[in-house]
């Protein structure tokens, strides 16, 4: 079987994941956002006295990211990611309460294929709702997954080097105050030609409803 040269960018996929991830994946968070609570007035004539403080009330469903590595499950790593172990590669996080990512990936003879999930837990539901807006305004080409989270938004895009193709799914979801990012990527090293779009956006949204579901099923405030 003749050696294939690969790619600079699909070598580095195959480099250890926790490398590959921790530079890879650099998340920002937009400012923390609060719903004001509905202010009550009360018809009655007192004597006046000094102003309560106002306050605010945030909405916070979950208090903590599901572990990103149970996320999916086993059929559907084994579907999506031949070859890879089940179990995944959590990467390192400063806060697992904030942000969670597990990673698989796995060369079958010239097919390549790369997965990887990510929670990350913001402050409130408008936060959350920010941080969602932020992101696919940035991905362009995409559109709406209806009846995933509280709303969800995929895109596909096809990437060439050294005249290898390399096909991505993205998949960004909002559940309450918690944030799904799904990757899913793939190639094949002997025809140098990627996969379907279909197979890739239908594979990214598969791994991001097994993803939400462990979010649904989560710790919750």
């Amino acid at each position: 079987m003749r050696s294939l040269p690969l790619p600079l960018a699909l070598t580095a996929r195959l480099l250890p994941v926790a490398v590959l991830a921790s530079a890879g994946w650099a998340l920002t968070s937009g400012p923390f956002a609060a719903t004001p609570t509905a202010e009550h007035k009360s018809t009655r004539k007192t004597t006046p006295t000094a102003a309560a403080p106002s306050t605010s009330a945030a909405t916070k469903t979950y208090t903590a990211s599901p572990a990103p590595c149970d996320g999916v499950t086993e059929k559907t790593v084994k579907a999506l990611v031949p070859g890879a172990k089940t179990a995944g590669q959590e990467i390192a996080s400063t806060d697992k309460s904030v942000r969670r990512t597990c990673s698989w990936n796995a060369l079958k003879g010239y097919n390549y294929r790369w997965l990887d999930i990510s929670y990350e837990i913001k402050e409130s539901d408008a936060a959350a709702q920010k941080s969602y807006e932020e992101r696919i305004a940035d991905k362009s080409g995409g559109g709406a997954v209806p009846g995933l989270g509280d709303t969800a938004y995929s895109v596909v895009n096809l990437t060439t080097e050294d005249k290898q193709q390399t096909r991505e799914g993205v998949v960004i979801a909002r559940v309450s105050n918690a944030l799904v990012v799904i990757t899913y990527n793939g190639s094949d090293f002997e025809t140098k030609k990627a996969p379907g779009t279909d197979e890739i956006n239908k594979g990214a949204i598969k791994a991001a409803k097994d993803a939400v579901a462990a979010v649904e099923d989560g710790q919750k405030a």
